[in-house]
């Protein structure tokens, strides 16, 4: 009785597990058989595998064998095991030596002829990879951009099993890296393109400036999509880390592209308006995919049309909103994905939706349904409603309005106060930091804190709002460069959580 190993990598959500494959080959009637919890996709791998082996030269082993995945407890799913399956049953053969092949973890899908095809996921499992301590992993070649980010693990492309199985004897070579990443181009438009609408354009730059939720409302052609487009113009570029975590969210959900290997700049993120919960939050049949929540992290979630959104999807939004993160629980186990996300709204004031308010046909109770389904746990979230109204002439206008370029230096200049204020903390903008640190940690005078006080006892706030409300207040504070709010920075937060009610 032979027996031979490999390793490879299950991703379950961002996060990587390492998976021992054996093979035996014992006594038998010729026959493959899979454990340790395969999916449909994998069980069918023995005849991709043995196509592959088959096809590139090498004797497929006469008997009966065994390939068990382990841990067993752990579903495997997706065909990115292939090229360590392939390789344990040829090291249980005998026919490759096992000195490489134990340090190596082995990523990739077999086709028929051998050749090595791309899979999702490549960067989180090469991630999970160096973190068990292993020397070396194998990638389609393909996907060798994608590994090559990651530091600290060496990194090799394999074009077939053919290649990848003198590699194994010492006869030949696998493509490295060459660690170039193209230049990074902003994509989305200039807001010096957007003409008029000083408030919402203000609006815009402090929303870019903390992190803020935003709500656009007003009627078609106003402008609400075009502005939209252009905040992440206004983001500054993502750290190595942050990065790295976009890309791992991209690479799960099969999104991310051959020519930009890592995402540099924020994500912009449009779902239609007819767009399921599962593709919003994430989910799917075996494995969850992330959603339109967790490819938005870091970026913008940009939903036009918000009142054509089914009930549910809007609703299934509030966990996210306020935690970061989406959890999808299925029967074996729960998958975590990231949703740090910058949520920007847009809708018509009402179902008819004339170029003038005054021209509307809608009675008055369509009109609340019509913005009803934005209920008020969700608006609870938003931090800033801003109410667009068209100006005859401002689409001719000569006056050149401000690029991104010079909104994106403010916006800059404020996110750095706010990254060393709240350093020691762990958080990078105002919108990350908790209600209770602001009202106990840093404390304003009582006549700053006045208007709050008074919206609250009136009822026109709740507890939520308020904090959501100074944190905007010190947004405001930091682009004017105090060092603290005042009354005034309040009464401005107050107003744009105000708007909607007037």
């Amino acid at each position: 009785m032979a027996l031979g190993r490999a390793h490879s990598v299950a991703v379950t959500g961002v996060d990587g597990l390492l998976v021992e494959i054996e093979a035996d080959i014992g006594q038998g009637l010729p026959s493959v058989h899979l454990v340790g919890l395969p999916d449909t996709a994998l069980q069918e791998s023995r005849d991709r595998v043995r196509s592959a082996v088959a096809n590139s030269g090498e004797k497929w082993p006469d008997g009966r064998v065994i390939l068990a995945l382990s841990p067993a407890t752990l579903p495997k799913v997706g065909s990115v095991y292939d090229i360590a399956l392939a390789t344990a049953v040829l090291d249980a053969a005998g026919v490759i030596p096992s000195e490489r092949l134990a340090k190596t973890v082995l990523l990739g899908e077999l086709a028929l002829d051998g050749r090595v095809r791309g899979v999702r996921g490549i960067l989180p499992a090469v991630i999970a990879a160096r973190n068990a301590g292993r020397q070396t992993v194998i990638v389609p070649e393909s996907a060798m951009a994608e590994a090559g980010l990651v530091d600290g693990i060496t990194v090799y492309g394999a074009a077939s099993l053919r290649t990848l199985v003198a590699w194994l004897r010492g006869e030949g070579t696998l493509a490295e890296p060459d660690g170039v990443l193209p230049d990074v181009v902003r994509s989305g438009g200039d807001l010096s393109e957007v003409v008029g609408q000083e408030e919402a354009r203000w609006a815009l730059e402090v929303a870019a400036a903390g992190g803020h939720h935003l709500l656009l409302t007003g009627p078609p052609g106003i402008g609400k999509t075009m502005l939209a487009q252009r905040l992440p113009s206004l983001l500054p570029p993502l750290s190595e880390t942050e990065a790295l975590e976009v890309t791992a969210i991209h690479s799960v959900a099969g999104a991310l592209s051959c020519d930009q290997p890592l995402i540099t700049m924020p994500p912009f993120v449009a779902p239609h308006h007819s767009t399921s919960a599962a593709a919003m939050i994430g989910g799917g049949s075996g494995s969850a995919r992330p959603g339109a929540v967790s490819r938005a992290h870091r970026g913008v979630l940009f939903l036009d049309e918000c009142a054509e959104i089914g009930t549910k999807v809007l609703e299934a939004m509030r966990t996210p909103l306020e935690e970061g993160e989406v959890r999808i629980a299925r029967r074996d186990g729960v998958a975590r994905y990231p949703a740090r996300f910058q949520l920007i709204l847009a809708a018509n004031p009402c179902p008819c939706a004339p170029a003038r308010d005054i021209d509307c046909i809608c009675a008055p109770l369509a009109r609340r349904r019509y913005l009803g389904k934005l209920s008020g746990p969700l608006m609870d979230r938003i931090d800033i409603w801003v109410q667009m109204h068209g100006h005859v002439g401002a689409g001719f206008s000569t006056e050149a309005a401000e690029s991104s370029a010079t909104v994106r230096d403010r916006v800059a200049a404020a996110r750095g106060v706010a990254a060393q204020r709240w350093r020691e903390y762990g958080w990078a903008t105002n919108a990350e930091v908790p209600g209770h640190v602001l009202r106990q940690q840093f404390r304003l005078p009582r006549e700053a804190v006045a208007p709050v006080e008074a919206a609250l006892r009136l009822g026109r706030l709740s507890a939520r709002g308020a904090d959501r409300a100074m944190r905007v207040a010190w947004t405001i504070s930091d682009l004017r460069g105090a060092g603290q709010p005042t009354a005034q920075d309040v009464m401005s937060a107050l107003n744009f959580r105000q708007r909607g009610a007037q």
